[in-house]
Protein backbone atom coordinates (compact mmCIF):
# COMPACT_ATOMS: atom_id res chain seq x y z
CA UNK A 1 0.00 0.00 0.00
CA UNK A 2 1.33 3.52 -0.76
CA UNK A 3 2.53 5.68 2.11
CA UNK A 4 -0.62 7.78 2.46
CA UNK A 5 -1.34 7.49 6.20
CA UNK A 6 0.95 8.74 8.95
CA UNK A 7 1.07 5.33 10.63
CA UNK A 8 2.43 3.84 7.41
CA UNK A 9 5.43 6.18 7.29
CA UNK A 10 8.84 4.98 8.50
CA UNK A 11 9.57 6.27 11.99
CA UNK A 12 13.37 6.21 11.72
CA UNK A 13 15.17 8.96 9.79
CA UNK A 14 16.13 7.97 6.27
CA UNK A 15 19.81 8.44 7.03
CA UNK A 16 19.64 5.91 9.86
CA UNK A 17 17.88 3.38 7.63
CA UNK A 18 20.35 3.98 4.79
CA UNK A 19 23.34 3.48 7.08
CA UNK A 20 21.88 0.20 8.38
CA UNK A 21 21.53 -1.08 4.80
CA UNK A 22 25.06 0.06 4.06
CA UNK A 23 26.39 -1.88 7.04
CA UNK A 24 24.75 -5.13 5.91
CA UNK A 25 27.07 -7.84 4.56
CA UNK A 26 25.54 -7.81 1.06
CA UNK A 27 26.26 -5.02 -1.42
CA UNK A 28 23.57 -2.31 -1.40
CA UNK A 29 21.93 -2.26 -4.84
CA UNK A 30 20.32 1.04 -5.86
CA UNK A 31 18.63 1.42 -9.24
CA UNK A 32 17.89 4.90 -10.49
CA UNK A 33 14.38 6.11 -9.66
CA UNK A 34 13.80 9.84 -9.75
CA UNK A 35 10.00 9.74 -10.22
CA UNK A 36 7.31 8.44 -7.91
CA UNK A 37 6.11 5.77 -10.35
CA UNK A 38 9.68 4.53 -10.88
CA UNK A 39 10.19 4.35 -7.11
CA UNK A 40 7.06 2.23 -6.70
CA UNK A 41 8.09 -0.15 -9.47
CA UNK A 42 11.62 -0.51 -8.06
CA UNK A 43 10.21 -1.18 -4.60
CA UNK A 44 7.83 -3.76 -6.06
CA UNK A 45 10.86 -5.49 -7.61
CA UNK A 46 12.37 -5.82 -4.13
CA UNK A 47 14.91 -3.00 -3.88
CA UNK A 48 15.42 -1.48 -0.42
CA UNK A 49 17.07 1.80 -1.43
CA UNK A 50 17.06 3.99 -4.53
CA UNK A 51 19.37 6.37 -6.38
CA UNK A 52 18.43 9.77 -7.80
CA UNK A 53 20.64 10.88 -10.68
CA UNK A 54 21.20 14.51 -11.54
CA UNK A 55 21.55 13.47 -15.18
CA UNK A 56 18.17 11.71 -15.09
CA UNK A 57 16.45 14.65 -13.39
CA UNK A 58 18.04 17.10 -15.86
CA UNK A 59 17.07 15.02 -18.89
CA UNK A 60 13.50 14.70 -17.62
CA UNK A 61 13.38 18.50 -17.61
CA UNK A 62 14.81 18.58 -21.15
CA UNK A 63 18.19 19.86 -19.97
CA UNK A 64 21.76 18.58 -20.25
CA UNK A 65 23.65 17.38 -17.18
CA UNK A 66 25.79 20.51 -16.83
CA UNK A 67 24.88 21.58 -13.30
CA UNK A 68 21.87 23.60 -14.45
CA UNK A 69 19.19 22.27 -12.10
CA UNK A 70 18.67 23.74 -8.65
CA UNK A 71 18.34 22.52 -5.07
CA UNK A 72 14.59 23.13 -5.27
CA UNK A 73 14.30 21.11 -8.49
CA UNK A 74 16.02 18.14 -6.88
CA UNK A 75 14.16 18.48 -3.58
CA UNK A 76 10.86 18.25 -5.47
CA UNK A 77 11.96 14.95 -6.97
CA UNK A 78 13.20 13.68 -3.60
CA UNK A 79 9.88 14.45 -1.91
CA UNK A 80 7.82 12.56 -4.47
CA UNK A 81 10.08 9.50 -4.47
CA UNK A 82 10.16 9.34 -0.67
CA UNK A 83 6.41 9.93 -0.37
CA UNK A 84 5.64 7.26 -2.92
CA UNK A 85 7.98 4.53 -1.73
CA UNK A 86 9.08 5.29 1.83
CA UNK A 87 12.54 4.02 0.85
CA UNK A 88 15.83 5.73 1.73
CA UNK A 89 17.39 7.41 -1.31
CA UNK A 90 20.90 8.41 -2.27
CA UNK A 91 20.74 11.77 -4.06
CA UNK A 92 23.19 13.17 -6.58
CA UNK A 93 24.30 16.50 -5.11
CA UNK A 94 26.52 17.44 -8.08
CA UNK A 95 29.09 19.99 -6.86
CA UNK A 96 26.93 21.20 -3.98
CA UNK A 97 25.37 24.13 -5.88
CA UNK A 98 28.08 26.53 -4.73
CA UNK A 99 30.55 26.81 -1.89
CA UNK A 100 30.37 25.75 1.77
CA UNK A 101 27.23 27.67 2.74
CA UNK A 102 25.43 26.46 -0.38
CA UNK A 103 26.43 22.90 0.44
CA UNK A 104 25.02 23.25 3.95
CA UNK A 105 21.78 24.60 2.49
CA UNK A 106 21.63 21.67 0.06
CA UNK A 107 22.17 19.11 2.83
CA UNK A 108 19.43 20.59 4.97
CA UNK A 109 16.98 20.80 2.06
CA UNK A 110 17.64 17.23 0.95
CA UNK A 111 17.39 15.86 4.46
CA UNK A 112 14.15 17.74 5.10
CA UNK A 113 12.81 16.32 1.82
CA UNK A 114 13.51 12.81 3.14
CA UNK A 115 16.84 11.83 1.56
CA UNK A 116 19.00 9.20 3.26
CA UNK A 117 22.34 10.03 1.61
CA UNK A 118 23.97 12.49 -0.77
CA UNK A 119 27.13 12.46 -2.83
CA UNK A 120 29.26 15.48 -3.70
CA UNK A 121 31.76 15.54 -6.54
CA UNK A 122 35.10 17.33 -6.88
CA UNK A 123 34.44 18.97 -10.24
CA UNK A 124 34.19 22.66 -11.06
CA UNK A 125 31.15 24.19 -12.74
CA UNK A 126 30.04 23.73 -15.44
CA UNK A 127 30.35 20.08 -14.42
CA UNK A 128 30.05 17.09 -16.74
CA UNK A 129 28.92 13.51 -16.48
CA UNK A 130 31.77 11.60 -14.90
CA UNK A 131 32.18 9.42 -17.99
CA UNK A 132 32.82 12.33 -20.37
CA UNK A 133 36.06 14.01 -21.36
CA UNK A 134 37.93 17.09 -20.10
CA UNK A 135 36.44 17.40 -16.64
CA UNK A 136 37.83 20.26 -14.55
CA UNK A 137 38.60 19.38 -10.94
CA UNK A 138 38.28 21.58 -7.88
CA UNK A 139 41.33 22.05 -5.65
CA UNK A 140 41.51 19.43 -2.91
CA UNK A 141 41.18 22.01 -0.13
CA UNK A 142 38.04 23.45 -1.73
CA UNK A 143 36.36 20.06 -2.03
CA UNK A 144 37.42 19.11 1.50
CA UNK A 145 35.79 22.30 2.80
CA UNK A 146 32.55 21.29 1.07
CA UNK A 147 32.65 17.84 2.62
CA UNK A 148 33.28 19.35 6.06
CA UNK A 149 30.37 21.74 5.56
CA UNK A 150 28.07 18.88 4.57
CA UNK A 151 29.14 16.92 7.64
CA UNK A 152 28.45 19.91 9.88
CA UNK A 153 25.00 20.55 8.41
CA UNK A 154 23.66 17.00 8.40
CA UNK A 155 21.62 15.36 11.11
CA UNK A 156 21.58 11.75 9.88
CA UNK A 157 22.33 12.12 6.17
CA UNK A 158 25.13 9.85 4.92
CA UNK A 159 27.81 11.91 3.13
CA UNK A 160 29.56 10.31 0.16
CA UNK A 161 32.47 12.10 -1.53
CA UNK A 162 32.89 11.44 -5.24
CA UNK A 163 36.23 11.92 -6.94
CA UNK A 164 36.58 12.25 -10.71
CA UNK A 165 40.36 12.44 -10.46
CA UNK A 166 41.32 9.05 -11.90
CA UNK A 167 40.72 10.11 -15.52
CA UNK A 168 42.70 13.34 -15.37
CA UNK A 169 45.15 13.03 -12.46
CA UNK A 170 45.62 9.26 -12.13
CA UNK A 171 45.01 6.63 -9.47
CA UNK A 172 47.52 7.97 -6.93
CA UNK A 173 45.93 11.41 -6.97
CA UNK A 174 42.42 9.95 -6.72
CA UNK A 175 43.39 7.88 -3.69
CA UNK A 176 45.07 10.88 -2.07
CA UNK A 177 41.98 13.00 -2.67
CA UNK A 178 39.71 10.30 -1.25
CA UNK A 179 41.77 10.14 1.93
CA UNK A 180 41.53 13.91 2.35
CA UNK A 181 37.75 13.75 1.91
CA UNK A 182 37.49 11.05 4.57
CA UNK A 183 39.52 13.22 6.93
CA UNK A 184 37.11 16.08 6.21
CA UNK A 185 34.17 13.95 7.31
CA UNK A 186 32.93 11.83 4.39
CA UNK A 187 31.27 8.55 5.36
CA UNK A 188 32.04 6.82 2.06
CA UNK A 189 33.87 7.34 -1.23
CA UNK A 190 32.67 7.19 -4.84
CA UNK A 191 35.52 6.75 -7.36
CA UNK A 192 33.97 7.70 -10.68
CA UNK A 193 34.65 6.38 -14.19
CA UNK A 194 37.04 3.53 -13.42
CA UNK A 195 37.60 1.59 -16.63
CA UNK A 196 38.78 -1.91 -15.67
CA UNK A 197 38.25 -4.52 -12.98
CA UNK A 198 41.89 -4.06 -12.03
CA UNK A 199 41.28 -0.36 -11.33
CA UNK A 200 38.26 -1.12 -9.18
CA UNK A 201 40.24 -3.69 -7.21
CA UNK A 202 43.26 -1.42 -6.83
CA UNK A 203 41.21 1.48 -5.53
CA UNK A 204 39.45 -0.78 -3.03
CA UNK A 205 42.73 -2.31 -1.88
CA UNK A 206 44.12 1.15 -1.21
CA UNK A 207 41.01 2.14 0.79
CA UNK A 208 40.81 -0.67 3.38
CA UNK A 209 37.76 -0.53 5.63
CA UNK A 210 36.16 2.29 3.61
CA UNK A 211 32.62 2.01 2.20
CA UNK A 212 32.89 2.42 -1.57
CA UNK A 213 30.28 3.16 -4.24
CA UNK A 214 30.47 1.79 -7.79
CA UNK A 215 28.63 3.28 -10.76
CA UNK A 216 27.31 0.84 -13.36
CA UNK A 217 26.12 3.25 -16.03
CA UNK A 218 25.59 2.18 -19.62
CA UNK A 219 27.38 3.75 -22.60
CA UNK A 220 30.15 5.07 -20.36
CA UNK A 221 33.74 4.12 -19.60
CA UNK A 222 33.02 1.27 -17.16
CA UNK A 223 32.55 -2.28 -18.57
CA UNK A 224 29.49 -4.23 -17.47
CA UNK A 225 29.87 -5.81 -14.03
CA UNK A 226 27.19 -7.38 -11.86
CA UNK A 227 26.47 -6.41 -8.26
CA UNK A 228 28.12 -9.63 -7.12
CA UNK A 229 31.25 -8.82 -9.09
CA UNK A 230 31.44 -5.34 -7.59
CA UNK A 231 31.09 -6.82 -4.11
CA UNK A 232 33.90 -9.24 -4.83
CA UNK A 233 36.03 -6.27 -5.91
CA UNK A 234 35.47 -4.60 -2.52
CA UNK A 235 32.49 -2.30 -3.06
CA UNK A 236 29.63 -1.78 -0.60
CA UNK A 237 27.19 -0.01 -2.94
CA UNK A 238 26.33 0.00 -6.64
CA UNK A 239 24.04 2.28 -8.65
CA UNK A 240 22.43 2.01 -12.08
CA UNK A 241 21.75 5.74 -12.34
CA UNK A 242 20.05 6.40 -15.68
CA UNK A 243 19.01 2.92 -16.84
CA UNK A 244 15.33 3.48 -16.09
CA UNK A 245 15.27 6.76 -18.01
CA UNK A 246 17.02 5.23 -21.02
CA UNK A 247 14.48 2.39 -21.16
CA UNK A 248 11.54 4.79 -20.76
CA UNK A 249 12.85 7.34 -23.27
CA UNK A 250 13.41 4.66 -25.92
CA UNK A 251 9.88 3.34 -25.33
CA UNK A 252 8.42 6.84 -25.66
CA UNK A 253 10.41 7.44 -28.83
CA UNK A 254 9.01 4.23 -30.30
CA UNK A 255 5.48 5.16 -29.25
CA UNK A 256 5.55 8.61 -30.85
CA UNK A 257 7.02 7.13 -34.02
CA UNK A 258 4.25 4.53 -34.12
CA UNK A 259 1.51 7.12 -33.66
CA UNK A 260 2.96 9.23 -36.46
CA UNK A 261 3.39 6.24 -38.77
CA UNK A 262 0.26 4.23 -37.94
CA UNK A 263 -2.14 7.02 -37.05
CA UNK A 264 -2.78 5.58 -33.58
CA UNK A 265 -1.47 3.42 -30.76
CA UNK A 266 -3.10 0.15 -31.81
CA UNK A 267 0.22 -1.52 -32.67
CA UNK A 268 1.76 -0.51 -29.33
CA UNK A 269 -0.88 -1.69 -26.86
CA UNK A 270 0.93 -4.96 -26.23
CA UNK A 271 3.95 -3.01 -24.93
CA UNK A 272 1.90 -0.91 -22.50
CA UNK A 273 1.29 -1.39 -18.81
CA UNK A 274 -2.46 -1.97 -18.48
CA UNK A 275 -4.74 0.38 -16.63
CA UNK A 276 -5.32 -2.32 -13.99
CA UNK A 277 -1.59 -2.84 -13.51
CA UNK A 278 -0.99 0.90 -13.22
CA UNK A 279 -3.75 1.27 -10.65
CA UNK A 280 -2.32 -1.63 -8.66
CA UNK A 281 1.13 -0.03 -8.73
CA UNK A 282 -0.01 3.37 -7.49
CA UNK A 283 -2.51 1.95 -4.99
CA UNK A 284 -5.54 3.54 -6.63
CA UNK A 285 -8.09 1.56 -4.61
CA UNK A 286 -6.15 2.10 -1.38
CA UNK A 287 -6.48 5.85 -1.86
CA UNK A 288 -10.17 5.49 -2.69
CA UNK A 289 -10.76 3.57 0.55
CA UNK A 290 -9.63 6.61 2.57
CA UNK A 291 -12.66 8.62 1.43
CA UNK A 292 -16.04 7.09 2.25
CA UNK A 293 -17.72 9.35 -0.31
CA UNK A 294 -15.97 7.61 -3.19
CA UNK A 295 -17.59 4.59 -4.85
CA UNK A 296 -14.98 1.92 -5.61
CA UNK A 297 -13.87 2.20 -9.22
CA UNK A 298 -14.52 -0.69 -11.59
CA UNK A 299 -11.50 -0.89 -13.86
CA UNK A 300 -12.26 -1.63 -17.53
CA UNK A 301 -10.63 -4.83 -18.76
CA UNK A 302 -9.37 -5.10 -22.30
CA UNK A 303 -10.52 -2.70 -25.03
CA UNK A 304 -13.76 -2.44 -26.97
CA UNK A 305 -13.71 -3.94 -30.44
CA UNK A 306 -14.94 -2.14 -33.55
Amino acid sequence: MPYVIADDLPHEPAGVRFRRLLDAPEILQMPGAHLGIAALLAKKAGFEALYMSGAAMSATMGLPDLGMITVDDVSWHVRQVVRASGLPVLVDGDTGYGEALNVMHMVRCFEEAGAGAVHLEDQLLPKKCGHLNDKKLAPVDEMSAKVAAARKARRNLVIIARTDAVASEGMDAAVARAKRYLEAGADAIFPEALTTAEMFREFAARMPGVKLLANMTEFGRTPFFTATEFQQMGYAMVIWPVSHLRIAAKAMEDLYGAIKTDGGTHNMVGRMQTRAALYETIGYHAYESLDASLVRTIVPEGMPQN
